[in-house]
């Protein structure tokens, strides 16, 4: 039997899995925390590795393995390859102004948005590695002076498994920092990476950090990014999004919506897409395609503010919120607990409208919150659409997607049937498949059968966006008014 094995090195923690290369099962897994925060120094990624591959029983017996993790992060190097400081992760939305500073330089209003769309497939917003580069240089510009290359947080783990870093085997060459490397899916989420073009545009790097840097050179799909100092070979890897994608063993015409700590909505795409509104973000998949993908910042976290506020579990949630009617009297839940990067309100907080004596109970609040964030995921599919996505099928992954409410009302509100996969590591289990693939070098990767999905069907509730969207937009002429 030959075992491979997938990373998911994500916001909260690190998963490793070991499968069987030739029919995807289970073999053994392990995991490990990471620290709370949107600035982490990339050792504890390290470290949480390891222990995560300790607990899966080691890589003694692997013949591959490849790394899935967040995307966006920011991770500077020096020209000897020690860390500058601490990575801005995606969720850090303290480069908010550095994103619209960005898009102003390249025209004012729908000119600059437009550029950037035509230029790289995104509009830069705060969660983007290129408005955290401006940010440093503004904020830090001692720092930003050191950095000589800047990569990811997969490509920094990458790196750091083929035997290099400050505590790896260091080349005698020299050459250090010229054996990093990434792949399509994580650079295209850079802001000067461009799927459509397949190159680097060094010109909005240096916008961004305010001079130029060694990047990351871009792998395909099943290239091989060398091997651990034990020898085992190491895929490209990929961002998490492009992994889940690629474990959920998602094809053309097929939409995921991954509801975990940030809520995702992308489809797999045989053309780039270029959305100067920047609602959809135009990423790669890590199959050769294009990932097509709206984020938000709120998804499963709104479930567990629901849970804090009315005292209760998970479980007694669901229960609460599928008692109540559909609507709920007219109570809504704008979720924007966090801020919001979809649309881009990285100031806005949370609203609840329509409060009255009858809509006043546990459970119309419990239900208001899970469509308030089901039509939050709503309006990113239907941004999608809007691209020229065809969606044949919508498969709920993540955390959030356990709920039984969710599952129950997603086809309500998405106006689709749903299938509800399996519970699993989908990051972790697509960073697997990469390794399969690139072990193989065949022209495809492997199929692995996902088996156990459930299928939902509901009547449609029109009725209940049209409501989340007049008090969303109410919201947002308030937030615009105080501004």
């Amino acid at each position: 039997m030959t075992r491979v094995a997938g990373v998911d090195s994500s916001t909260q923690s690190c998963k490793v899995v070991v499968r069987d290369l030739d029919t995807g099962a289970l073999l053994r897994q392990g995991r490990a925390s990471h620290p709370e925060g949107s600035e982490v120094d990339p050792a504890a990624w390290w470290s949480a590795l390891q222990v995560a591959i300790d607990e899966a029983g080691g890589l003694e017996d692997v013949a591959a393995i490849a790394v899935g993790a967040q995307q966006h992060g920011m991770v500077c190097l020096d020209e000897k390859g020690a860390v500058v400081r601490p990575a801005l992760l995606w969720n850090d939305t303290r480069s908010a102004a550095a994103a619209d500073e960005l898009v102003a330089e390249l025209g004012p209003g729908e000119t600059g948005r437009r550029a950037w769309a035509q230029a790289v497939g995104t509009v830069p917003v705060a969660a983007f590695t290129v408005t955290k580069l401006r940010w440093l240089a503004e904020n830090e510009p001692d720092s930003a002076k050191r950095v000589a290359a800047v990569c990811l947080p997969h490509d920094w783990l990458t790196w750091r498994l083929s035997g290099y870093g400050p505590a790896g085997q260091q080349p005698t060459s020299g050459d250090v920092l010229e054996r990093l490397v990434t792949d399509r899916g994580d650079a295209s989420g850079t802001g000067y990476w461009s799927p459509a073009t397949n190159a680097y545009r060094p010109d909005l790097f240096a916008r961004g950090l305010g001079h130029s840097a060694l990047l990351p050179r871009v792998l395909g799909p099943f290239e091989r990014a060398g091997a651990t100092p034990a020898g085992t070979l190491l895929g490209p890897g990929t961002g998490d999004n492009a992994a889940a994608a690629l474990g959920i063993g998602a094809g053309p015409g097929d939409a995921v919506i991954s509801i975990g700590t940030s809520g995702t909505v992308f489809a797999v795409a045989e053309r780039p897409t270029a959305d100067p509104s920047g609602f959809v973000a135009g990423f790669a998949d890590a199959t050769g395609r294009f990932l097509p993908l709206v984020c938000t910042l709120n998804a499963a976290r709104v479930l567990d503010a629901a849970c804090a506020l009315l005292g209760v579990d998970h479980a007694e949630l669901s229960r609460l919120a599928l008692g109540a009617p559909a609507g709920c009297g007219g109570l809504v839940l704008v979720p924007y607990l966090e801020g919001e990067r979809t649309p881009n309100r990285p100031d806005s907080t949370g609203a609840v409208h329509g409060l009255r004596l009858a809509t006043a109970t546990p459970g119309y609040f419990a239900r208001a919150a899970v469509e308030g964030m089901l039509c939050l995921l709503a309006d990113g599919l239907d941004a999608l659409v809007g691209q020229g996505v065809e969606i044949s099928r919508v498969v709920l992954i993540g955390g959030g997607s356990r709920s039984e409410a969710v599952r129950r009302i997603a086809p309500a509100i998405l106006g689709r049937p749903v299938v509800a996969a399996p519970e699993g590591e989908y990051v972790a289990d697509g960073a697997a498949r990469q390794a399969a693939w690139v072990w193989t070098g065949a022209e495809a990767p492997p199929v692995w059968l996902v088996e156990g999905g459930a299928n939902f069907e509901a009547d449609p509730t029109p009725w209940v966006r049209e409501r989340y969207a007049e008090v969303r937009d109410l919201t947002a002429r308030q937030l615009d008014h105080v501004g």
